[in-house]
């Protein structure tokens, strides 16, 4: 089992590093970093040449919490409409997004979708 957990690991470090060896956010262009667990889904916009977080939305927010409902895939999307409403808020119309190690379908596309519809182009 040890061994298996390891290969995981690593699998998911090189597909991580796969992605960000193409992606990079600027003030302008921000970097849409994911991640999601078992039950919430994050995302910031990163400017990676100042090293500054711009924005950063989660399912697990305040605003969000009592506003969100239904199945996971639906907050993801909600997620991605408050993350394109705080950087366009802030004068940011377009992003970098960055799935990490996730496959690009599910709650990852849902957030994709949801930021789209926000104002968000990418």
């Amino acid at each position: 089992m040890e061994r298996a957990s390891k290969t995981r690991i690593i699998c998911r470090t090189r597909r991580k590093k796969h992605v960000r060896k193409k992606v990079s956010g600027t003030g302008e262009r921000p970097r849409l970093s994911v991640h999601r667990s078992n039950k919430q889904v994050y995302v910031q916009a990163i400017d990676d040449f100042t090293g500054v977080t711009l924005a950063a939305v989660s399912s697990v927010d305040r605003e969000l919490r009592e506003s969100i409902s239904g199945t996971k895939t639906e907050q993801a999307k909600a997620v991605g409409l408050e993350i394109a409403k705080r950087l366009t808020g802030k004068g940011v119309t377009a992003a970098v997004f960055d799935r990490g190690w996730y496959k690009f379908h599910g709650r990852v596309k849902a957030l994709a979708e949801g930021a789209r519809e926000g104002g968000l182009n990418f």
